[in-house]
């Protein structure tokens, strides 16, 4: 792991968890809903539905709520990509060099 410290070391994973549960609540209020028949569900359509209600909802709470933890995670990819990045273009400078040098040895050789 980076020396991002501990509370930005899992950022992806507590933004994942926390998104999961926010679904798992919505769709406990609406399974609970459609138990109650106050939303009339019948069969595997109605259960369907009841999904689908959950994901709808928990979509602008998500959005809204955890923010924070979002721009943690685009953070903490962001810099991993820039990471990589720069590695890449480190080795591939190392490689040009190294070409270079061959090309100039072997035309010295002609």
């Amino acid at each position: 792991m980076t020396s991002n410290g501990p509370e930005k070391s899992h950022a992806t994973l507590r933004y994942t968890s926390l998104r999961v549960s926010i679904f798992l609540g919505c769709l406990l209020v609406a399974l609970l809903l459609g138990h109650f028949q106050i939303i009339p569900v019948s069969g595997e359509a109605g259960m369907i539905f009841l999904f689908l209600l959950a994901a709808i909802a928990s979509a602008p709470l998500s959005y809204v709520l955890l923010s924070k933890q979002r721009d943690e995670m685009s953070a903490q990819i962001s810099g991993r990509v820039s990471g990589m990045r720069s590695r890449t273009a480190e080795r591939n400078a190392e490689e040009d060099a190294a070409d270079e040098a061959a090309r100039a040895a072997a035309a010295g050789q002609s």
